[in-house]
């Protein structure tokens, strides 16, 4: 019983021991091996790697490309427009000896102190190169340029700590918001100024339209009057040489048309009434012959 006890002793110890003896290094990480806190030696190549056990100990750090947002910083260009700027970087550690010196902590905590660290370096970069352009420069096709300025001025400083910047983009550049809000309405402004002049304007032809179409109405209307009476003269005159004629041919025929016409015209409707003397030559042609013989 004692000789299992202790086999089980001597097992669990060996598992132990290979445990403490074995770590792996897995292709996106480097390694760091301490001892007693002090670095001994650096494994970056994958696979599995051997300590000295409880002597020795391993820090990981991640070797691919990390990245870094930047807090919003507001940047006066050349020409004071002030800009509220959003960048961000990215990064890798190089010398993972040096960033752990540098940082003066391990894991988690040690990129929590470079980013902040970075974002200092960044964002007096971002600060020194933008404002030593115009605003303009900085919202045109040119900001491809300075985001390689700023690049170059920060890999010396982040060089110290280990880490190689590989790329540094502005995501986006706005006003503040307060200036943001007096471009929009000084926009606004001039829009509606713009509206104004147009309706304005809109206005002014449409007068000019409608005053062309009176006139052309007028002249339309008063041709057409003009003609009108010449065609009436004209007809006028025509059925007063017609009537001449017929007067001329036959002057009793003609005077005894005219009285027929108005005694038409005299005695239409049901309740007429004349009050005339019944000698007048208005009846002549009612009168019969007997009684004018008589």
């Amino acid at each position: 019983m004692r000789s299992l006890n202790a086999s089980i002793i001597v097992v669990v110890a060996l598992i132990l021991l290979v445990f403490q003896s074995v770590f792996i290094v897995d292709e996106r990480e480097k390694v760091l091996v301490l001892q007693f806190g002090r670095v001994v030696a650096m494994k970056e190549d994958p696979g599995i790697k051997l300590k000295i056990p409880f002597i020795q100990s391993t820090v990981t750090y991640d070797d691919r490309i990390l990245s870094r947002d930047i807090d919003p910083l507001e940047v006066t260009p050349l020409d004071d427009r002030r800009l509220v700027v959003d960048a961000f970087a990215r990064y890798r550690i190089i010398d993972v000896v040096k960033f752990r010196e540098a940082t003066g902590a391990d894991g988690d905590q040690s990129i929590s102190v470079a980013g902040a660290r970075l974002d200092r370096i960044l964002s007096s970069q971002t600060r020194e190169i933008l404002g030593s352009v115009s605003s303009n420069d900085i919202l045109s096709s040119d900001r491809a340029a300075l985001m390689l300025r700023i690049r170059a001025g920060a890999i010396s400083e982040a060089q110290k700590m280990g880490i190689e910047i590989v790329d540094v983009r502005l995501k986006r550049t706005d006003l503040p918001r307060q200036n943001l809000d007096a471009t929009f309405a000084r926009m606004r402004a001039e829009r509606e100024r713009e509206a104004a002049d147009e309706i304005a304007r809109g206005n002014e032809e449409a007068q000019k339209v409608r005053a062309s179409a009176d006139r052309t109405q007028v002249e339309i209307v008063s041709e057409a009057k003009r003609e009108s009476e010449i065609i009436r003269g004209e007809a006028d005159a025509e059925r007063n040489a017609i009537f001449a004629q017929a007067f001329g041919a036959d002057p009793e025929f003609f005077e005894f048309y005219r009285s027929l016409t108005a005694y038409r015209n005299s005695l239409k409707g049901q309740n007429s009434t004349m009050v005339m003397s019944p000698n007048s030559e208005f009846f002549n042609y009612l009168k019969s012959n007997e009684g004018e013989s008589k």
